[in-house]
């Protein structure tokens, strides 16, 4: 057999599988909002021996729109995406920050322009610099009317320090509205909490995925995952396939949620 009849042949047993794998996935049991922590750019590019983890931070990102798409194919409504987190602002080189800042800021552009998805900026501009911080902005207002997925890029995001700013900004409302301490402890729920976290308004995430093969949260969501599916790929995110995917969607589709139970 050629090598050209062996790549047609393994083409066909992947469209096979897919085929299958999507007749597999019970469609009334589909998660509206996944959460993706987007993992295993710089080993990628550490793997193929390419001398920055510019060129890892690269393939990532123009995985995110077919991924984005896999998502919009099957209805899910709600996907944030896991790109840099503050542990990140402080634990990387200032090279290659750089470089991710200018690769962030061309993906925001990218998918807030075509006209289909909603584009959000989840996390703090505190150590971001000013064009990216831009950038943020500028892809949240051109997309704010689309009708379609909504995107949550997680840009300088951590989940304790989401949860902190949640808590001072209900004191300082609090201190403004002119009400009392003990009035403070009667009224805060976890329910208030949630409204002043960066995804207020939002369902929390019913399916987190992780890539890399890495099985820990890294602080992402802490407070919106607490009643979330995990899944994890073996897969280094640019090396993400649709079968991939469609494995997580079956594989949840046939757990039976216990929400605190």
């Amino acid at each position: 057999m050629s090598s050209q009849q062996s790549t047609r042949g393994d083409g066909f047993l992947y469209r096979l599988y897919e085929h299958r794998l999507r007749r597999e996935i019970d469609s009334a049991q589909m998660p509206h909002h996944v959460a993706i922590i987007v993992d295993g750019n710089r080993r990628w590019a550490k793997q193929r021996l390419l001398e920055s983890a510019a060129h890892g931070h690269r393939a990532g990102a123009q995985k995110i729109p077919e991924f984005l798409g896999w998502c919009e194919q099957r209805g899910i409504g709600v996907v944030t995406l896991y790109l840099l987190s503050t542990d990140n602002l402080t634990g990387r080189a200032d090279a290659e920050l750089e470089e991710l800042f200018g690769i962030i800021a061309k993906l925001a552009k990218e998918l807030s322009s075509n006209g289909r998805w909603r584009v959000r900026h989840v996390g703090s501009c505190e150590g971001l610099p000013d064009d990216l911080t831009a950038a943020l902005k500028d892809a949240e207002q051109r997309s704010a009317h689309n009708p379609g997925l909504h995107v949550n890029l997680a840009v300088g995001y951590g989940g304790r320090s989401e949860i902190a700013a949640a808590v001072r900004s209900i004191i300082d409302q609090h201190q403004a509205d002119g009400r009392t301490l003990d009035e403070l402890a009667d009224t805060l729920t976890p329910e208030l909490i949630g409204e002043h976290l960066y995804t207020r308004g939002q369902a929390d995430p019913d399916l987190v995925i992780r890539t890399s093969g890495e099985q820990r949260l890294s602080d992402f969501m802490l407070w919106q995952s607490a009643h979330s599916e995990f899944y994890f790929v073996e897969a280094l995110y640019p090396d993400l396939r649709e079968v991939d995917f469609l494995r997580a969607l079956r594989d949840y589709s046939r757990r039976q949620r216990r929400f605190g139970g």
